[in-house]
């Protein structure tokens, strides 16, 4: 029998910006089936594909994904492994699954179909059960909503230097320093996940994503031990206390500049019981 739960689970997580439900619902298919007779199923691995993405869509439509006054922030994955998990390179940017939250989920599927996994819109509209035209609307009205996410980064030597400074200057509470490392419109975010309290959910602005983060840091996690990874092929920054993972916090930069465009913070224990890295 072979083991397509790697190969489905990009998929699913694609959609959903979730590790934990995108393995429920490549389990919930896969148990289904091969529960079930098989016969006239002439493309196993075409049929599971399409069987995970529309499950996931009705999933996806069935979450109320946003709390009120609440940014929902999707569950990070580490991907610093994608050479020898073969199927994790398919995770999309922690910066686009972010701005993927603005489309409905079959807008989000044509994209992620589109975009990242090079489907024509015939393939598209077989998958989703639409027509051809239907699919081509769907992409265009996803992208009047995204702006063109750029291409994935590696992580360089410039970008680990980044986050040392980043690190340095906000225990040493240096906010000149700090503030330069940032664009003048930075967007930050956090999600507690309406389990934890967090200080700020939204803020924007050097100085004033700055200030925050200096406050943060003094009172969560001036005593907490930092390790730098990369989740969802971005740079990111892990925080632990006691051994524990008590909040990671994913970085956009930019390549022209060097500086720090987004900082979204996940503080919520079940978006971070998943994250294992080497």
């Amino acid at each position: 029998m072979t083991d397509y739960s790697k190969m489905l689970f990009p998929y699913a997580y694609n959609i959903l910006g979730s590790a934990e439900d995108a393995r429920d619902a490549v389990q919930d298919v896969l148990m289904k089936h091969y529960a079930e007779p098989r016969e006239g199923v002439a493309n196993e691995k075409a049929y599971l594909i399409k069987s995970v993405i529309n499950h996931a869509i009705n999933r996806k439509s069935r979450q109320r994904a946003t709390l009120p006054g609440e940014p929902w922030l999707p569950e990070p994955v580490a991907t610093e492994t994608a050479d020898s998990g073969l199927y994790l390179k398919d995770i999309l940017s922690y910066s686009l699954l972010v701005l993927l939250e603005k489309l409905n989920a079959q807008e989000r599927a044509v994209f992620i179909l589109k975009e990242s996994f090079d489907y024509t819109h015939e393939e598209i509209a077989e998958i989703l059960s639409v027509s051809v035209e239907n699919s081509r609307k769907l992409l265009s009205r996803a992208k009047e909503r995204l702006f063109k996410p750029a291409p994935v980064r590696e992580r360089d030597e410039r970008t680990n230097t980044l986050l040392h400074n980043f690190i340095d200057a906000i225990r040493g509470r240096d906010l000149p320093r700090l503030e330069d490392m940032l664009t003048a419109d930075i967007a930050y975010y956090a999600d507690g996940g309406g389990k934890i309290r967090v200080y700020r959910k939204v803020s924007s602005g050097a100085a004033e994503v700055a200030d925050l983060l200096i406050t943060v840091n003094s009172m969560y996690l001036a005593r907490s031990t930092v390790r730098e990874v990369e989740v969802n092929h971005q740079p990111a920054l892990l925080y632990y206390n006691a051994g524990r993972l008590t909040a990671c916090s994913v970085f956009d930069i930019s390549p022209e500049t060097g500086k720090i465009m987004q900082i979204s913070t996940v503080v919520d224990p079940q978006k971070l019981k998943n994250i294992v890295v080497d």
